[in-house]
């Protein structure tokens, strides 16, 4: 009798500890936002990963306390996603998901609200939930908004802060209407001008005569060498957008050149020169021109960070035939690997050992990306693919 009244008695626990936590609605995502418009409610969604320490946590410690589950239950429609998994892949590729747990408020169109990450306490997740439940985050569509003329600066703040991965264009046009609406008696801040930097991307730019203008508030916080060093890569942008020939997909390199070399000096133009040959000879899949430009650009490949040269490296694994150069794409990859292996840098390694004829080195290299993809918790596929054809 006592087993029973014991089981009983835990039981009703779970059941009243079920019922106190936050209440996620098993929901496609769509569904979720059209509730939460229906509501007039926020809509609170915990991105995590199935592996995620600190996630398993918050489920465990936090989201069961009673006094979460009443905010949170009370004022949003509440869902989970695994980021890894279905819908959640898509999710954590709009807002730009990329650590784990991630808090993701979003208005009924799907707009976010704000964005947020990490273990917190009970009383921190709460007031952080407090803060963002405030009547001018559910006023409607941030973009509804921002047409209609609004210039509160905290409101476009808040857009250039969340939007800045996701919607980078929208993000930018706040930081226009920001910096075009703050008066030229006020100073600006570190956070104004980080943000400034951010946003300017050419002569073209509105935000150019702001970086301009408040060429002495700018360099309180960073030098002037710095300063005329950025200037010259936002003239040098300028360049580049007229020295691309899109009917031939080609770049004019004589142009260009002539253009820049007074401007920044040779050295600056020829390297600023293979940058844009690099990026548009991949985008445009012309691998032969972008295998000319990566064996001139990376020549000196101890003065490039080894991340940059695994890949270009890649792009040689997949794409590439001339043995000599894949050679060299070998090199650009055993860099990245004496810097600290991962799946990734052991893959592509392996891989080009593989295209160059040296099978056993790429047998074992192909088997320590597989390893460390398994104790990561990531994709083999591409290891066992190899594999395969290694034996």
């Amino acid at each position: 009798m006592k087993k029973l009244i014991s089981g009983v008695f835990v039981f009703c626990s779970a059941i009243v500890m079920a019922q106190e936590a936050i209440q996620f609605q098993e929901l496609p995502f769509k569904e979720i936002l059209a509730k939460a418009k229906k509501e007039k409610k926020l809509v609170f969604i915990d991105a995590y990963a199935s592996w995620c320490g600190p996630c398993k946590m918050m489920e465990k410690n936090v989201f069961t306390q009673k006094a979460v589950g009443d905010y949170y239950n009370t004022n949003f429609v509440n869902a989970r996603f695994d980021m890894e998994k279905g819908e959640g892949r898509e999710i954590a590729a709009k807002f730009g998901v990329r650590s784990y747990p991630t808090y993701l408020f979003l208005n009924g169109e799907g707009e976010l609200v704000s964005q947020n990450s990490g273990y917190m306490e009970e009383s921190l997740f709460v007031a952080m939930a407090q803060d963002i439940n405030s009547p001018m985050n559910k006023k409607g569509s941030l973009k509804e908004r921002f047409a209609k003329g609004e210039k509160d600066p905290a409101f476009l703040i808040n857009i250039m802060k969340l939007n800045s991965s996701s919607d980078y264009d929208f993000a930018k046009k706040a930081s226009e209407r920001y910096f075009e609406n703050k008066k030229a008696s006020e100073e600006l801040s570190k956070e104004e001008i980080g943000f400034l930097l951010f946003f300017v991307k050419s002569t073209e730019d509105s935000n150019y005569k702001t970086f301009t203008s408040r060429k002495a508030d700018i360099i309180k916080f960073l030098p002037e060498d710095t300063y005329k060093e950025f200037d010259s890569q936002l003239k040098l942008t300028k360049i580049v957008e007229q020295s691309i020939d899109d009917k031939n997909k080609k770049i004019n390199e004589e142009y260009f050149m002539k253009a820049a070399e007074p401007l920044v000096g040779k050295e600056l133009a020829q390297s600023k020169l293979n940058q844009t040959k690099l990026s548009y000879y991949e985008q445009h899949a012309n691998y032969p021109e972008f295998e000319k430009a990566a064996l001139d650009y990376y020549k000196n490949s101890d003065a490039f960070d080894p991340n940059e040269l695994l890949r270009a490296a890649w792009v040689f694994s997949d794409h590439i035939k001339t043995p000599t150069s894949l050679k060299k794409a070998t090199e650009w990859a055993e860099k990245s690997v004496m810097r600290g292996e991962t799946s990734e840098n052991t893959y592509i390694l392996a891989k080009l050992y593989f295209l160059t004829g040296n099978k056993e080195t790429a047998q074992n290299y192909a088997e320590m990306s597989r390893n460390i993809a398994v104790q990561s918790q990531k994709d083999t596929k591409l290891a066992d693919e190899l594999l395969k054809q290694l034996k």
